[in-house]
C-alpha cells in the first residue's frame, strides 16, 4: 500500500525494491516467504529487486553495514530517498532516521499514523491480496498462520491486535493487487513452528 500511494503521487521515481533475505533459508527474513516468490512478486510490479543478504542468526551490527553498504552503493547512483510501510511504531522511525542519516539518505513514510483499521480495509477496497504467513503466537492465535487477509479475517482477529499486524501480530506475503501487472499463484502449504513464530509455507503453483 505505501507502494502503491508512491507510485499514485508521482512524486518520486522508484528505482528498486529492498528487502532482506536469509542465506541459510532463501526466505524474506521474518515473513518466511520463499525466494521464488519474492522474485515473481517484483517481475509483476515491474521493479529491480535488491536483495540484501543475511546470515541466521544475523547480528545487528552485521544486518546494520550490510544494509549501509547497499543504501550507500545507490546514494552514488543518485538515490535520495527511501520510502518505508511504518505505521506508528515511534521507535523504528528513529532508528530508520538515524541510520539513513548517517548515509545521506531522507526516509519517507508514506502512511504514517494512518487509521491502521480504515487502512485495513482500504487495502482491500484497491484490490490488494494477501496471504497470513507468520504469526506471533504470544499476539495472535497461530491457527490463522495460512488464512488470508480478508474480511472475514480482520473481523475474527481478537481486540488488541493491530488489523494490520505492526506490532508484529502477523506478517503477509501480497500476491495480487491493482498495480500487479498479474496474480501470483500460491498454495498454502506446510506448518512449522520456528524461533517461537508459527510460519506457513507458501508455495508458488504449477
Amino acid at each position: 500500500m505505501s507502494l502503491y500511494n508512491i507510485l499514485e503521487s508521482n512524486e518520486f521515481e522508484i528505482v528498486a525494491l529492498l528487502t532482506t533475505v536469509s542465506d541459510e533459508f532463501r526466505r524474506v527474513s521474518m515473513h518466511g516467504v520463499r525466494e521464488e516468490l519474492l522474485d515473481q512478486q517484483a517481475a509483476s510490479l515491474g521493479f529491480a529487486i535488491e536483495k540484501v543478504r543475511i546470515p541466521y542468526p544475523c547480528p545487528n551490527e552485521v544486518y546494520e553495514q550490510k544494509m549501509s553498504d547497499v543504501l550507500l552503493r545507490y546514494k552514488s547512483k543518485g538515490l535520495t530517498h527511501a520510502v518505508f510501510g511504518d505505521l506508528f511504531l515511534e521507535d523504528i522511525r528513529r532508528y530508520r532516521e538515524e541510520k539513513l542519516a548517517q548515509v545521506g539518505i531522507t526516509p519517507v513514510f508514506p502512511l504514517w499514523k494512518e487509521n491502521t483499521g480504515e487502512l485495513a480495509k482500504a487495502i482491500l477496497t484497491v484490490g490488494f491480496r494477501a496471504v497470513i504467513t507468520c504469526v506471533d503466537p504470544t499476539k495472535l492465535d497461530p491457527k490463522f498462520a495460512g488464512r488470508y487477509f480478508d474480511e472475514v479475517f480482520l473481523n475474527e482477529i481478537p481486540p488488541g491486535v493491530d488489523p494490520c499486524g505492526e506490532n508484529g501480530e502477523f506478517h503477509t506475503f501480497v500476491f495480487d493487487g491493482p498495480i500487479f501487472r498479474r496474480r501470483i499463484e500460491i498454495t498454502v502449504g506446510e506448518r512449522v513452528m520456528r524461533d517461537g513464530f508459527q510460519f506457513v509455507d507458501v508455495v508458488p503453483r504449477k
